[in-house]
């Protein structure tokens, strides 16, 4: 048989395999491909080990747990790739030198990701990541990465106590009780609202079912592959509560021998990276607030940590969060190194209104506040989501009248919930986002109730 450039070894339409022990090497082959074809019934234990050697997997089975090992050796890049969901519960990647495992669909793996060799290339893709899944010996020379993708992990971190989930780098410690916790690791630069800037080459999502006086403790670590060009000596924290709007935390203590930066007294999670001072990724932005004054008048006050030549305010309005008009300029401060404060009265109608502010520079570039959502006139909750349609994330704004604790879910046309999570309300405004990038297209209904209230609010959301 002559080989092609092309070589698939296929398990197809069997209805067993038993697998004992199962060494495949096609060497210089990189396209060569472990098809586990549709019909077939994969097999094996714990103590089973897979070796493909310059070779990858195409998992088109039905969606089931692999039990045994799967170890991916050899000198050139191999792809997990498939029309199904193939569950691994131990991937040892031991490729040699720069040589990668890379990623054609997301996977999910139930225990372990040892890294002994070569690169994990997410390629855009997601590797969820089971409750007690963890990542060992991550190295400057075998680790995660990838132009964009992800690895989530879901713990309950009740009152932890530096606790690395998953070992994906974020360790956290927070005298409360976080409850149910999502953590996202991805590996992609941040940049401001208008694309400039940059980070290293790694952010974390972090979302807690409680998030609010935290009074917790972040560590942030790195490697030296990741930097992007930056200088080490000079990292800092940067938080963000929509990727578009970054506030620099500074740093508590970082120590570039051991690739950590680590901040204290962080009273909510959301989005973090690191990056430098000086890096044109801030929007110094501190705050941005809306309220009543009466039945038609809406309170903007917005600070700023500092500015670099600053030009002007814009007061922007919409009445879908999405579609924004000018209805006011302010004269910014242009440089200052102190916490400047801002505010406008707009007499606005009792119809919903969503409102934001857009900083321009001298430069003629453009940095943005988050999106603030206000109803004046009454006392009910209301519940808003924009942009809407969506294709990646959702941000909910929610006025509430009380403190309170409501419970979301999400629900996908069949009837069958896709998502579910809590949240904990303060008087006033209150925002969340939602990441449903790996939500199929299509409509989807968003259902909010209240605890201590007799009504359920409900939202449609277009995923395009």
């Amino acid at each position: 048989m002559e080989l092609k450039s092309k070589l698939s070894v296929k398990f197809n339409g069997m209805k067993k395999i038993l697998i004992l022990l199962v060494v495949i090497c096609f060497h210089n082959y990189t396209n060569a491909q472990l098809q586990i074809g549709p019909g077939t019934s994969w097999k094996s234990d714990a103590s089973t080990y897979v070796v493909l050697d310059n070779l990858g997997i195409q998992y088109d089975a039905t969606t089931a747990q692999l039990t045994n090992v799967f170890k991916f050796t050899g000198n050139v890049d191999a792809n997990i790739s498939g029309s199904s969901l193939p569950i691994f519960t131990k991937i040892e990647l031991a490729k040699i030198g720069a040589a990668k495992l890379v990623l054609h669909r997301s996977i999910n793996l139930t225990q372990q990701l040892n890294f002994q060799g070569g690169l994990f290339d997410l390629n855009g893709f997601a590797l969820n990541m089971g409750a007690n899944a963890l990542f060992q010996n991550e190295s400057e020379s075998s680790r995660m990465m990838g132009a964009n993708g992800y690895a989530r992990i879901i713990a309950n971190l009740n009152a932890p106590n530096t606790v690395n989930p998953g070992n994906l780098g974020a360790v956290i410690t927070s005298s409360q009780n976080l409850g149910s916790t999502y953590i996202y690791r991805g590996v992609k630069s941040q940049t401001n609202g208008s694309g400039g800037g940059n980070s290293v080459l790694r952010y974390y999502d972090i979302i807690p079912a409680n998030n609010s006086l935290l009074n917790a403790t972040l560590r942030v670590n790195y490697f030296d592959a990741e930097l992007n060009g930056l200088t080490e000596n000079q990292l800092v924290m940067w938080k963000s509560d929509d990727a578009v709007t970054w506030i620099s935390l500074g740093y508590t203590t970082k120590d570039a021998s051991l690739n950590y930066v680590e901040k204290t007294a962080i009273d909510d999670f959301s989005r973090f990276t690191l990056s430098t001072s000086n890096n044109p990724l801030p929007v110094l932005f501190k705050e941005f607030a809306v309220e009543c004054k009466n039945q038609n008048e809406a309170i903007l006050t917005w600070k700023t940590a500092s500015e670099e030549n600053t030009d002007f305010f814009e007061i922007q309005r919409s009445k879908d969060g999405v579609h924004f008009t000018t209805i006011a300029k302010k004269t910014a401060a242009g440089n200052s190194n102190t916490e400047k404060i801002y505010s406008y009265t707009d007499i606005a109608t009792l119809e919903n209104n969503f409102y934001r502010i857009v900083q321009t520079d001298k430069n003629g570039l453009h940095t943005y506040t988050q999106v603030k959502h206000l109803k004046c006139g009454s006392d009910e909750d209301i519940l808003s989501v924009y942009p809407n349609p969506t294709v990646d994330k959702i941000f909910l704004d929610i006025q509430s009248a009380q403190n309170a604790t409501v419970h979301l879910k999400i629900i996908d046309a069949l009837g069958k919930q896709v998502y579910t999570d809590k949240f904990n309300l303060q008087n006033g405004s209150n925002n969340k986002i939602i990441d449903v990038h790996k939500f199929a297209s299509g409509l989807y209904l968003l259902i909010a109730t209240w605890d201590n209230s007799n009504y359920t609010k409900t939202q449609k959301i277009i995923k395009q």
